[in-house]
């Protein structure tokens, strides 16, 4: 147990590399700092889907009306997302990694959630292969 982290997930050799001490302190800290409110958040939702189930339509929560009307603006784009013309998004295991990179688009987008099966195993080799694809090391063997 590292700052609190047990890992319940098989580990293999290799995933040290991405599950480190400061990444765990940070995952730690994270739920320290906001799981409660995640926890109450999750309920509330639940409440809303009951509501939803029973014949209540969606409608916009009555907290957010200053958000929708208010007067604000985001930060300009930073310059690498100005050309998303071509946009690819995929599967984060190792070999359509590299195929998304070859595609000549102007953006991958690696997917973690639709594409991908979220077994531990899974999502601890994507990060991997994100960071192979970040550090340009990526190789595929098949």
């Amino acid at each position: 147990m590292k700052d609190g982290v047990t890992i319940t997930g098989p580990q293999q050799p290799g995933d040290e590399a991405i599950l480190t001490d400061a990444a765990l302190a940070f995952v730690a800290d994270l739920q320290r700092t906001f799981g409660a409110r995640r926890e109450a958040l999750l309920a509330r939702r639940r409440e809303r889907q009951a509501r939803f189930d029973a014949g209540a339509k969606p409608d916009f929560l009555p907290e957010t009306r200053a958000v929708r009307e208010g007067d604000w603006t985001v930060a300009p784009l930073p310059a690498d997302l100005l050309d998303r013309r071509v946009e690819i998004t995929g599967p984060v295991d190792r070999k359509m990694v590299i195929n998304a990179l070859n595609s000549g688009a102007n953006v991958f987008m690696a997917d973690f959630e639709d594409s991908n099966a979220p077994t531990w195993r899974n999502v601890v080799e994507g990060q991997i292969n994100l960071r192979d694809a970040v550090n340009r090391t990526i190789e595929y063997t098949a």
